[in-house]
């Protein structure tokens, strides 16, 4: 791998541990030579990773929608800052340029991010490994009602194993990868989405 994704919060939370865990995140893709991809901001979870990154000597690339440069939120000293028109055309850019996804803590916004990429993975439009970075316990509920709608035969197992989940940097990375997609023939093609 040598570009992951990462979505997750332009807050910082309520825990200074999901702050701390970003910024190893960040330093971890540094001394492993991963390129980061992320939302663009300087704000946040974001910010804090792309921070990290930068301070460790590694490549960040920031994709960010125009009318979020407006606001001035977006990093001013990344490597490469990549401006689209849509939150749509930014999924799709940084899914493009990455060869997997990592979901640190977030809101709405990183549940839409991370359950697109899953959607994509079970429709067959990619086989990149998708990780959860599971910061003191964030994830819990998430992989509970997952293993339920799993339960109640809405998702299958072989996509739920779709998704990595662990609390450790090094053991989610070592799971990714060593990831295996499950053959998934393509329902649509790329361009009808």
């Amino acid at each position: 791998m040598k570009r992951i994704t990462v979505f997750c919060g332009a807050s910082a939370g309520n825990s200074p541990e999901y702050i701390e865990q970003a910024k190893e995140l960040g330093e971890t893709l540094a001394k492993n030579n991963i390129e980061l991809v992320y939302g663009g901001a300087r704000i946040g979870l974001m910010g804090a990773v792309a921070d990290a990154v930068l301070a460790n000597g590694g490549r960040v690339s920031g994709v960010l929608p125009d009318f979020l440069k407006s606001k001035e939120i977006a990093h001013s000293s990344l490597t490469e800052l990549i401006i689209v028109k849509s939150m749509h055309e930014r999924k799709t850019k940084m899914n493009d340029i990455s060869d997997g996804v990592i979901a640190l803590p977030g809101g709405f916004g990183t549940m839409d991010e991370l359950f697109e990429m899953l959607t994509w993975a079970q429709l067959g439009l990619h086989q990149k490994p998708i990780g959860l970075l599971n910061t003191n316990g964030y994830y819990d509920g998430l992989v509970e009602l997952i293993q339920s709608m799993t339960n109640k035969g809405f998702v299958s197992t072989m996509n739920q194993s779709m998704l990595t989940v662990s609390e450790s940097i090094d053991e989610l990375l070592s799971k990714m990868k060593n990831y295996k997609p499950p053959h998934v023939s393509k329902w649509i093609k790329e361009e009808d989405i």
